[in-house]
């Protein structure tokens, strides 16, 4: 089995593309090709409507696979809420050469909306706002023709841009104080770690209906390994401080990966590895090996900068192989 993830950057149609599909297309499409995958993850999928249709369709995804092996594959999509159909924008989509049994999204099922009450905001207010994760989580249980099912967790985690905060903007990226600036960075970190615990809790779950579980979590999560929303999904013993609970934790399979060419993404000059593959320790018997198509990635940084609509990703496809 190959399996692969990746972030299609705000795939979508013009208008409100500034790209055409077929750039985007010919840029995307033989990323999609190599990674052979018979499961794909996929994040950042945009919904379109059609004049005088209600609802929206993937019409830019469909335009994509339809270059690629995966047009005829299994699809689960996930939604802002239950019955809400195709969102806007940044939908997740897991993609299966075998048939999805099932799929849910989860938002703010386990984690209850965040209440919160800003504290640099102009003018000033005593009131809370309810806060809820930016996209869900989108759970789908895949037949692979054994026992055992494939529970695959397709997510994208809160960006570490600094969240809105009332009357510190004088721009969309500038601040009118240090203070607004900080508190918006803060609260950005406490949806990422919020979600991060949602997704935990809902492996908790799957574990505890079935300890040997073949689960794996993939996806765009906006922090490396050693920061905060991975150390709270994987649950490591050396967190948890208790061996018993070890069997439990999740594994990092990009830890694999040679230390240099371990990135995902370039940031300012910076390698970082953003999207990961997380599996369960039952499903880590069948582990072989993972890669990360990083060999024509470009700065994201210097790109939204310099260059006049890119048409690629800035965020490498990640594949691991299993037996």
């Amino acid at each position: 089995m190959r399996f692969a993830t990746f972030n299609l950057e705000s795939l979508d149609l013009p208008p409100r593309s500034n790209r055409s599909i077929e750039e985007r297309i010919a840029m995307l499409a033989p990323e999609l090709r190599r990674a052979r995958a018979d499961i794909l993850c996929l994040q950042e999928v945009n919904g379109q409507t059609r004049p005088g249709e209600k609802g929206r369709t993937l019409a830019a995804l469909d335009m994509l696979l339809d270059v690629t092996p995966y047009a005829g594959y299994h699809r689960a999509v996930s939604e802002m809420n239950v019955g809400s159909g195709i969102a806007d924008v940044h939908n997740l989509v897991t993609l299966s050469r075998w048939p999805i049994v099932s799929h849910r999204s989860v938002r703010n099922n386990i984690v209850p909306p965040l209440r919160y009450s800003q504290v640099t905001a102009e003018p000033e207010t005593e009131s809370e706002e309810t806060i809820r994760f930016d996209r869900p989580l989108l759970l789908a249980e895949i037949d692979v023709g054994e026992a055992r099912s494939l529970m695959v967790v397709n997510c994208h985690l809160r960006a570490p841009l600094a969240s809105s905060i009332s009357g510190q903007k004088l721009a969309p990226f500038v601040w009118r104080s240090v203070g607004g600036w900080a508190e918006g960075f803060c609260l950005s970190s406490i949806k990422r770690n919020a979600q991060a615990l949602e997704l935990r809790l809902a492996i908790d779950d799957m574990l505890r209906a079935d300890p040997q579980a073949q689960i794996v979590v993939a996806g765009d999560f906006n922090a490396e390994d050693h920061e905060s929303p991975l150390r709270i999904v994987t649950g490591a013993e050396q967190d948890t401080g208790n061996g018993a609970l070890a069997v439990h934790s999740m594994i990092v399979l990009d830890r694999a990966i040679e230390d240099g060419r371990r990135f995902s993404v370039i940031h300012q000059g910076r390698p970082q590895m953003l999207d990961h593959i997380l599996v369960s320790r039952y499903l880590y018997g069948r582990f072989e090996s993972i890669d990360v198509y990083n060999e024509a990635l470009a700065d994201e940084a210097v790109g939204y900068a310099r260059v006049d609509r890119p048409a690629g990703s800035y965020h490498a496809c990640l594949v691991a192989q299993f037996a």
